[in-house]
């Protein structure tokens, strides 16, 4: 039994006022009869050049060609400017027809302002495809029964992708412990070798893919699930702030090189990919980048593993952080012939021959196929293998309010900056606070 288990990245609304062009249903025939051509305006983060991004981009293509009557308007957005003009039109009520969204509490904000609708009826007219998901899949998509969207893959957030060829030149084993990790450091700094490659000008990612599942190994998943409900925990309890400390121990010992404010995730794959890095670290999602467009050279030395165990923890050494995976939501203004049509495409992109397209990208899914081992590359082969004795526990952006992701996105770049913990701590604790009160 797969030990898979749910949570989600989570995104709120903002007060930003702001609509995108783009981003309305104006004038795209609201209701629509089964003999209209009708027009939906599509919103992804499919941009890349990873078999995954190509993969998804060809299946709107092919949608497209097999749907003369339907036409697609879409535009693709890099992660950060997804989230960013989704804030901004949720604000305004003025939603994309379809979009790629998170589970948990933007699918919950969604509902809230009711800005996506339901898909319990088209889910259930196809059992076939409904029952064959992963365990707890479909919670994080699922608000007082009614279920808003699937996941189109799975999104494990924190494994440490190293290069063997490095890690032999300088005769260091992968760590499986906090002190080995930062021997290895120290190892590779005396080398001439960068450590870790991190690109952390996005700010999500440090908290996403490093410490949420260093927080996780620290205080355990019971301890923060208790704390961002503000129920019988609290941010600035002393097990929290060792998990700030430890973060902050990692890049007092230069695991990372200088300048990581400034650089994105791609910047930071590619100084793995030129060979100047013995690590980087980054969610399941890397892989499909990894097996694209890496450097033979690279890519047959690259294997992958979990951050290593902290001693004296709370939480489980043989997890990550993660999130079930992105879903498509659906506006809740769709009626009519372009609802029909929406749900056609969730379908496409969702069903069983898009989850089939993302697995042979070289991405996780939370469905039920198998993965043709002959068929895959084989450092994909062992990242599958290696979830399958995985646990997945929250990232933090999935259970946190937006003000206080916000908070502890800013307060972990200034951490890594020489930031006081205890600061931090009371920062992040003061906006998850007001913001449950508000609830």
């Amino acid at each position: 039994m797969r030990r898979w288990t749910k949570t989600a990245a989570g995104l709120l609304l903002s007060s930003m006022v702001v609509v995108s062009a783009c981003g309305g249903n104006g004038g795209n025939n609201e209701g629509g009869t089964a003999g209209d051509k009708v027009k939906l305006t599509v919103w992804h983060n499919w941009t890349g050049q990873d078999g995954k991004a190509i993969a998804m981009r060809g299946l709107l293509e092919q949608f497209e060609a097999d749907h003369p009557n339907i036409e697609l308007e879409t535009e693709g957005l890099p992660t950060d400017g997804l989230k960013t003009r989704l804030r901004t039109v949720a604000a305004a009520n003025e939603m994309p027809d379809l979009f790629v969204m998170w589970p948990d509490v933007m699918t919950k904000e969604f509902v809230g302002g009711d800005l996506i609708q339901p898909i319990n009826d088209y889910l259930d007219s196809k059992p076939e495809w409904r029952d064959n998901f992963i365990e707890n899949a479909l919670d994080g998509y699922t608000v007082d029964d009614n279920i808003y969207s699937v996941p189109m893959n799975l999104a494990p957030t924190s494994f440490i992708y190293y290069n063997q060829a490095i890690f032999d030149e300088h005769n260091v084993s992968v760590p499986q412990t906090w002190d080995e990790l930062l021997a290895a450091v120290e190892t590779f700094k005396e080398g001439g070798v960068i450590p870790i490659a991190l690109g952390n000008k996005a700010n999500w990612f440090v908290q996403s893919t490093i410490f949420s599942t260093i927080g996780d190994r620290i205080t355990g998943s019971d301890w923060f699930l208790k704390a961002a409900s503000q129920d019988g925990a609290s941010f600035t309890d002393p097990q929290f702030v060792e998990a700030l400390e430890k973060l902050q121990e990692l890049g007092e010992a230069g695991a990372f090189q200088q300048g990581f404010n400034s650089i994105d995730e791609n910047q930071m794959v590619q100084l793995y990919f030129q060979g100047k890095a013995a690590m980087f670290i980054s969610g399941g999602w890397a892989m499909a980048n990894v097996v694209s467009n890496a450097p033979e050279d690279i890519l047959s030395q690259t294997h992958v593993a979990l951050l290593p165990a902290i001693e004296g923890g709370a939480g489980d050494p043989a997890s990550t952080a993660g999130v079930v995976g992105t879903g498509m939501g659906i506006s809740s203004k769709l009626e009519g012939a372009r609802k029909d049509a929406a749900m056609e495409l969730l379908y496409a992109l969702a069903g069983p021959e898009g989850q089939q397209a993302t697995l042979d990208s070289a991405t996780l899914v939370s469905y039920n196929i198998p993965l043709d081992e002959s068929k895959a590359s084989p450092l994909f082969v062992e990242l599958y293998n290696l979830m399958q004795d995985t646990k997945i526990s929250p990232v933090y952006d999935s259970k946190l309010s937006s003000a206080a992701v916000e908070v502890t996105n800013n307060s972990l770049q200034e951490l890594l900056n020489g930031g006081d913990p205890q600061t931090i701590a009371q920062r992040i604790q003061d906006a998850q606070a007001a913001a449950v009160k508000r609830q």
